[in-house]
């Protein structure tokens, strides 16, 4: 039963999307194309011919913007990209940049 002079609130939620940053691999000399292609299907899971057309224009373009994921995400995949390009012994470079 409703008191006279009840007053309801209501509160609005707002919830936003967490912000998106884009990976973005870069060309070297010494990678080699088959690492790269393993990395996209590996860790950014990209399907074989997706793998291979973005490692082409990475290699043709000097770099390519391969996935974008929230800021953990995204550096989560670059670590894990970097420790295997280190083990085994490629200077394999990636960076973020926050997707406009």
């Amino acid at each position: 039963m409703a008191v006279q002079g009840e007053t309801r609130e209501s509160t609005r939620i707002k919830i936003r999307e967490p912000k998106q940053f884009k990976v973005i691999m870069h060309n070297d000399d010494f990678t080699t194309m088959d690492f790269v292609v393993d990395i996209l299907r590996d860790i950014f899971h990209k399907n074989e011919l997706e793998a291979e057309q973005l490692m082409m224009l990475v290699h043709e373009t000097g770099k390519a913007v391969v996935a974008a994921y929230p800021y953990d995400i995204a550096v989560s995949k670059v670590q894990s990209a970097a420790a295997r390009a280190k083990a085994e012994g490629f200077p394999f470079r990636m960076t973020l940049e926050e997707k406009g």
